[in-house]
């Protein structure tokens, strides 16, 4: 991409913060850890475009011990002369009007993210204090900001040599409900931004624990190294990565892709370093061209004959893991939010690019081009019978929701609104559970031992198994290609397990098959984990849970001196039902942990360890994580 200038003049405003303070949810999503999280993303972005410019290649995100956060860029630094329409530096009207930016006109950047303008401006209004700080034109200006509003005159200090933008906002407590940052969840975005921008360093620090942690992230391999990454604890079937690119005037796109052994796709779109988690037409043109180029490579070579079917879409990316990144001057996102790219040229672009350098590929490498195809081939042959049991199933009106299991206690409401199930670990707890719940509205499905690992299976094996065939029908939405969550008779699954290691593998499993199959169901918030105690405590008087060792060693204190009897529980089946009422299924008292999916990339790598076939990456991750977390937040 070509340079641009960036200075006063590139700043255009299409025109008030307080709007964003009184719905901040319509610009940040929420004001729950993730809307938090975004505060930090949109100050890096403004960097990450500067990167995509060319004038950027170090950039430092700082979580400190005051819970603010400071983000600083080697960039050209944001304008600071006086914008003449405002009489006002431009850095400040950068830092207060919504859609002011240097992304408008196409003069301050050819490539960037930040297509609305809004970035910056609303950190500032959702942040108790911010402090910016500008290195150009041979000087350091800073100004100071409160809840949006200067606070300060931008002020020419100290002469420098060196140039960019560091950004220090406080996120404002009246705004937003926990102000603690996910470590991880960042970590794996800054590493996602350094994979899509070779070259560029993202150093990651967290001051907030006396030891504290830091993290750089440099890929020189770019979106090759990012696939790596991604199947490092899978079995790939070729050596090396697939990588082709291309670019025109107005477009860019570079494709990575590797195939595995496993059954599900691993397939991440990004625009202009977004993710795009709709996809849109970039998505589609990779899809689409993938399935034609390994049908007409096939069948030229007469590995498909005349008399069988065309492999489907889904049968030629069964195992695949693939990076799409493509760059363009005036991407068309759907909303804010920035999900789905829409632009329809680019849909050809990718398609054509795809169709041809893949096909050159598969032409010069054919032994590679050999171990896909029967990859495809047996995704194909297990597609079919996949599709017989599925049928069969059918019509023993298991998956058309006619005849629900025998063992499922269902709850007389109808309405799936005010409805919930538990997902139940053994007949015996099953039973507490039927005696307990409340038959209004809590159905009970108890599951015998642990349900078949989806990671290792195809969904014809998956749909013979008779737990999860239980599950598929209770719930009552489907799976796959067949799922529909219009369907669903519930709108709060709870996994309820017991509190031990066995516990926590069934619910892992459970997780995985709907992670993997019905992946909709967690978006839209129905997956839930119900938190039983561990211990109960009793003295004379009264009856006290605790949850964890924290909980216990508090209670203990509580009664220091007096005689208190404590009784662990090993399972649910050692509650009776009045005790799993009160302490674990009573909407009054319980504790439900939600599943959410704050960063795919992050679950893809959990399920891949967990519950994929090499066993080194699951021992190392058990011997970092297994000290200090008591259960995986995804």
């Amino acid at each position: 991409m070509e340079k641009t200038s960036y200075d006063a003049k590139d700043i255009t405003v299409l025109e008030g913060l307080s709007a964003v303070r009184k719905r901040p949810g319509m610009y940040i999503g929420s004001t729950g850890t993730r809307g938090l999280h975004h505060l930090i993303y949109e100050v890096v972005d403004n960097s990450i475009d500067e990167a995509m410019s060319g004038y950027c290649d170090n950039i430092m995100v700082a979580l400190n011990k005051d819970n603010s956060v400071t983000v600083i860029d080697n960039g050209r630094g944001i304008p600071i002369k006086n914008i003449d329409r405002y009489k006002r530096p431009a850095v400040e009207i950068v830092l207060t009007k919504l859609h002011a930016g240097g992304k408008f006109g196409g003069s301050g950047y050819k490539v960037s993210g930040g297509l609305h303008g809004v970035g910056v401006s609303v950190v500032n209004a959702l942040s108790e204090k911010l402090l910016v700080e500008v290195r150009r034109d041979g000087y350091i200006y800073s100004q100071e900001y409160s809840r949006g509003k200067p606070v300060t005159d931008l002020v020419k200090g100290e002469k420098t040599k060196t140039h960019g933008t560091a950004i220090t906002f406080y996120p404002d407590p009246e705004i937003f409900e926990d102000l603690d940052y996910k470590y991880e969840i960042l970590s794996s975005r800054m590493k996602e931004m350094a994979f899509l921008n070779r070259g560029l360093k993202i150093t990651l620090i967290d001051q907030r624990e006396e030891e504290g942690k830091k993290e750089e992230y440099r890929y020189d391999g770019g979106i090759v190294d990012f696939v790596n990454y991604l199947c490092e604890k899978k079995d790939c079937l070729h050596k090396n990565v697939i990588y082709f690119q291309n670019k025109d005037a107005d477009h860019e796109m570079e494709i990575a892709m590797q195939y595995t052994s496993g059954y599900s796709e691993s397939i991440f779109s990004f625009a202009n370093n977004i993710n795009t988690t709709e996809g849109g037409t970039h998505l589609s043109g990779f899809k689409g061209a993938v399935t034609r180029t390994i049908n007409d490579y096939a069948r030229a070579n007469n590995i498909l004959k005349e008399k069988d079917e065309n492999l489907l879409g889904e049968d030629v990316r069964e195992g695949l893991t693939a990076i799409i990144s493509v760059k363009l001057k005036d991407p068309q996102f759907e909303g804010q939010t920035k999900t789905k790219l829409g632009n329809s040229e680019i849909k050809g672009f990718v398609e054509s690019t795809v169709n041809t350098k893949l096909a050159e590929m598969l032409g010069e490498n054919p032994s590679v081009a050999r171990t896909i195809i029967n990859k495809c081939l047996d995704a194909s042959r297990a597609r079919n019978a996949a599709k017989k049991a599925r049928d069969l199933t059918r019509k023993k009106s298991l998956l058309e929701g006619g005849s629900l299991p025998g063992k499922l206690a269902d709850c007389s409401i109808n309405d799936p609104k005010f409805s919930e199930i538990y997902l139940v670990e053994g007949d015996s707890a099953g039973g507490s559970a039927k005696q307990a719940r409340d038959r209004r509205f809590q159905a009970i499905l108890p599951l015998r031992g642990k349900i078949l690992n989806v990671e290792k299976a195809r969904l014809h094996k998956i749909l013979s198994s008779q737990e999860i065939q239980a599950i598929i029908t209770a719930l009552g939405s489907g799976i796959a290609e067949d799922f529909n969550i219009e369907n669903t008779r519930y709108h709060k699954v709870i996994i309820m397990t017991d509190a031990d290691v066995d516990g926590a593998h069934i619910r892992t499993l459970i997780l995985t098959f709907l992670y993997r199959y019905m992946p909709e169901l967690i978006k839209a918030g129905y997956v839930y984990i119900a938190q039983p105690p561990l211990y109960q405590v009793k003295n004379a008087k009264e009856v006290n849970y605790a949850y964890n060792d924290r909980d216990l060693d508090d209670l203990k204190k509580k009664y220091r001196g007096k005689r208190i009897n404590v009784q662990q529980y090993k399972g649910l089946g050692e509650m009776d039902p009045e005790q799993l009422w009160e302490t674990t299924m009573n909407p009054e008292t319980r504790t439900l942990l939600k599943i959410e999916v704050e960063d795919a990339l992050i679950a893809d790598d959990v399920f891949s360890t967990l519950m994929g076939d090499k066993v080194e990456p699951r021992r190392k991750f058990i011997e970092k994580n297994a000290r200090g977390v008591s259960f995986i937040d995804i």
